[in-house]
């Protein structure tokens, strides 16, 4: 006889394990499939494993320049060994308390592949053996993989994806190239410049950070151009070549002309591709677009009892966007509205300083017809940026010229994801800049720019 449940989900990163939990508070007998590690790709082999290296890369950078702050240091010294040690603490320690607290709201964990065989049944394949489980609805957030481009050569050894770079146990590359100038791309570019390791970026849009503003896109190459990163935009690469032991060729078109260039390793991150391969039986599927998997506003697929959240429907591929929609979805399966403003997802890029966006830029705004009006703040006038030497960089607001309402921010500057949900916090509420200048922000700290910006 089947085990039955009341919802079976698919993935146990941070949309499937935010449903898993939302589901058992409301008293849905719950079970959740995981093929990998509890937290998914975010928390084992993405998010939490490069920003724990790139903490330990800002501290290194920290005590390379403690002679400014009055403190000698005769040296900084990388310890691969124990840079990885600590990476893998942090990765257990949260894995950890997922795994509690799935317990504590006893859902069941099947540590297996799933495949949906209908709407109602799931084959888990555990340990070689399958059984039949069964619910009245499915989720599936089976998350996404690293996009790989048809590029002769790209399966040769040492070309690998984000995750097995952040999985590598030897020293770092020497040099790395890094195909594709998007978030990861320049997370990983900022990483591997601040210990001091040669980085060469390949990006075939004209600047990098292309979905976001452009000034971001453009500060971000001037400052990693001047700790060592050679970056080409508008250029795309023809092929990898072995040329010796330890050594790649990347050849690569620019302004009409090949390239040259050696290096011993090549990160691919031109972006990442939903994860539905193998996920359904052979005379049952759900409606696909481009590998994508369909959904309505309440994240329900073209099959009644199942849903889809996160990565594999595409959108805005962002841990903290599924949480959100996986939060939506079990809300519309108990009969109760999430007064999320699911629209509305911010984004963020940890380099230094950091990056974080949310709502509309003004190019987006004049594209859409709307007349805005344009704020900036540069924190090289904030007295918590300049005693920290942290002053590269601004703070930037977008709103509605008539109402003054706020539409948009970009941030650049120490502290900015953390920062940022003071905007979407504003933005969701319909606030003014006048509203949010009515706000006493401390003194000194980061987030008093965000005073100095809607006050101006």
């Amino acid at each position: 006889m089947c085990q039955r449940y009341d919802l079976i989900v698919i993935g146990a990163g941070p949309g499937g394990s935010t449903a898993a939990l939302e589901a058992a508070k409301f008293g849905m007998k719950t079970a959740v499939i995981e093929k990998n590690e509890l937290g998914g790709t975010c928390l084992n082999r993405g998010c939490i494993p490069m920003k724990s290296l790139l903490h330990s890369a800002g501290i290194y950078q920290k005590i390379k320049e403690s002679k400014k702050f009055g403190i000698q240091v005769e040296k900084a010294v990388l310890d691969i060994s124990a840079l990885l040690k600590y990476k893998e603490e942090m990765i257990n320690k949260l894995s950890d308390g997922m795994k509690m607290l799935l317990q504590k709201n006893k859902v069941d964990i099947f540590y297996a592949s799933g495949k949906i065989v209908n709407a109602h049944q799931v084959a888990v394949s555990e340990n070689g053996e399958e059984k039949i489980i069964e619910a009245e609805r499915i989720l599936i957030a089976s998350g996404s993989s690293a996009a790989i481009p048809p590029i002769p050569g790209i399966q040769l050894e040492n070309v690998v994806t984000s995750y097995e770079l952040l999985n590598r146990k030897e020293d770092l590359f020497d040099h790395l190239i890094i195909i594709g100038g998007g978030v990861i791309g320049m997370e990983f570019a900022a990483l591997y410049s601040a210990f001091e390791h040669r980085v060469t970026v390949i990006e075939a849009m004209n600047r990098v950070l292309p979905d976001m503003d452009r000034e971001i896109g453009m500060n971000l190459k001037q400052i990693l151009k001047k700790h060592g990163v050679d970056i080409h935009t508008s250029a795309n690469v023809e092929k990898l070549e072995q040329i010796q032991e330890g050594k790649i060729l990347c050849v690569y078109k620019e302004k009409e002309k090949l390239q040259h260039i050696e290096a011993d390793g090549v990160l691919v991150a031109i972006g990442r591709k939903p994860n539905t391969e193998g996920l359904f039986g052979e005379n049952f599927t759900v409606e696909i677009e481009k590998s994508k998997i369909l959904v309505d506003k309440y994240y329900k697929t073209s099959c009644p009892s199942i849903y889809a959240i996160g990565d594999v429907i595409g959108g805005v591929q962002l841990a903290h966007a599924a949480s959100s929609e996986a939060l939506c979805a079990v809300m519309h399966m108990v009969g109760k509205e999430e007064p999320l403003d699911i629209k509305l997802i911010p984004g963020c890029v940890y380099t230094n300083p950091e990056i974080a966006t949310v709502g509309i830029t003004a190019s987006g705004a004049k594209e859409a017809g709307i007349e805005v009006i344009t704020k900036k703040y540069p924190m090289m006038a904030n007295g918590k940026s300049v005693l920290t030497m942290q002053e590269r960089g601004f703070m930037k607001v977008v709103a509605e010229k008539e109402t003054e309402k706020i539409l948009g921010a970009q941030l650049m500057c120490a502290r900015a994801t953390d920062i940022i949900s003071q905007f979407t916090s504003a933005i969701v509420n319909g606030m003014t800049l006048s509203q949010m200048a009515h706000v006493i922000h401390p003194h000194p700290t980061f987030s008093e720019g965000v005073w100095e910006l809607v006050r101006e």
